[in-house]
């Protein structure tokens, strides 16, 4: 009976302190994001350097799997792409940074809270250069290699296509060389790789960035956190598109100015020593830096500097 009644304590006690190291451990998560993103590649340090504009350091050493951040609630996995979508699925990671095009192949379930505009590539299909090739429907009855193959058989679909779908993990370009296609489905960058592997691009099926996507059933902290992460990213995406512009310009034509100078609430205007003048301090988008530029010039504007911003907030 007495080994009975401390067996049974020591299972007890067993159980409890099985039950809070959980909870702690469930405490800690919740208090925290965990991120993912790719394990290698150009996607791997643009989202680092991401990471590090946003004031995130990560103490991530070579070859490993998991790091925590030193100044934010953070830990990042460094995970396999493909494998990166069923983790936001299972509550394994709360957020991760992927490219778009993973999502049409494997994540149409997941949230996209915020688009990246780093890592742009698209989707295409090649063929060999010598293949003669005039519309889409060239492709019906044909072999396609590809790794996106829930994305081949979406574009073909829609197109009223029937062809045969080869699915390969790797150098999918080496494919119509070796006699196993005629056609490869694949992420193209600049275009080289298909050039070398005498490929020529036909069809582009979709265009492709990074993005940041969100798991299901994030807690009110997880929320917050990921808030207050998006603000942070906004900021140094902003800043990015943007451009700090000073200008010095005669007293007359400071209303003229201000109007080709539309990115904030209003520019600030300062006298100049010289009377009659004004300097005027504002910032611009830099896709449109030249044709504004061409404004600012012709409405009189003289001395023109131009500065790139490290961070933008609003």
């Amino acid at each position: 009976t007495l080994r009975s009644r401390t067996s049974s304590k020591v299972g007890v006690y067993s159980t409890l302190r099985t039950r809070l190291m959980f909870q702690t451990g469930f405490f800690y998560l919740k208090n925290m994001i965990r991120i993912a993103i790719q394990k290698s590649g150009r996607l791997n340090t643009d989202s680092l350097a991401l990471l590090k504009s946003c004031g995130i350091s990560i103490d991530n050493g070579k070859d490993q799997l998991k790091a925590a951040a030193r100044n934010f609630p953070m830990e990042v996995f460094f995970l396999r792409n493909g494998d990166i979508p069923q983790y936001l699925r299972d509550g394994v990671v709360d957020l991760a940074i992927v490219g778009s095009n993973l999502l049409v192949e494997k994540g149409t379930d997941l949230e996209i809270i915020e688009t990246l505009g780093f890592s742009k590539c698209k989707v295409s299909i090649a063929v060999p250069k010598e293949t003669s090739f005039s519309s889409v429907q060239d492709l019906a009855d044909k072999k396609i290699a590809t790794s996106y193959p829930n994305t081949v058989n979406q574009f073909l679909k829609q197109k009223g296509i029937e062809a045969d779908i080869h699915v390969i993990s790797g150098s999918v370009e080496i494919a119509p060389n070796i006699g196993l296609s005629d056609a490869i489905c694949d992420i193209v960058s600049s275009g080289s790789t298909l050039f070398k592997n005498n490929l020529k691009e036909v069809i582009e099926i979709l265009k492709s960035e990074a993005v940041l996507v969100q798991a299901p059933n994030l807690n009110t902290e997880q929320n917050k956190l990921t808030t207050k992460l998006q603000f942070r990213i906004q900021s140094v995406l902003r800043a990015k598109h943007s451009r700090y512009i000073l200008l010095n310009v005669p007293n007359a034509q400071i209303e003229a100015v201000s109007a080709i100078l539309p990115v904030l609430k209003s520019p600030t205007v300062l006298p100049l020593a010289q009377a009659g003048w004004s300097s005027i301090h504002s910032v611009i988008n830099s896709d449109d830096f030249w044709e504004v530029i061409d404004q600012l010039k012709a409405a009189g504007a003289e001395d023109i500097l131009v500065c790139p911003i490290e961070k933008m907030v609003r």
